[in-house]
């Protein structure tokens, strides 16, 4: 059995309690509607990036020195950001002929 106490309140401070409770729960119905979850960045080795582009791990090093990759290293390795490499793959052009 539940027990309910009530708590003597005057009429203004519950005006604003409710306000306060109203206003709660317009910005939770915001973060409902507008939260984008971060996806944690994913890190791929160059031997992965080959993999993915179906290239040799030459040809990644040359797309790195071309620039057309962006490299990132910790304790002597080399990383690449897989939404980088994706982004740097082009769409070409269909001729129309």
């Amino acid at each position: 059995m539940q027990k309910f106490q009530f708590i003597p309140l005057p009429p203004e401070k519950f005006d604003e309690t409710m306000a306060l409770i109203k206003e709660v729960k317009n910005q939770l119905k915001y973060l409902q509607e507008n939260f984008q979850p971060k996806i944690p960045t994913e890190y791929l080795t160059r031997h992965e990036v080959a993999s993915l582009l179906k290239v040799d791990i030459s040809s990644v090093h040359n797309y790195t020195k071309r620039g057309l990759l962006q490299s990132y290293a910790l304790s002597g390795r080399v990383y690449y950001k897989r939404s980088e490499v994706e982004g740097a793959l082009v769409k070409l052009q269909q001729k129309k002929g």
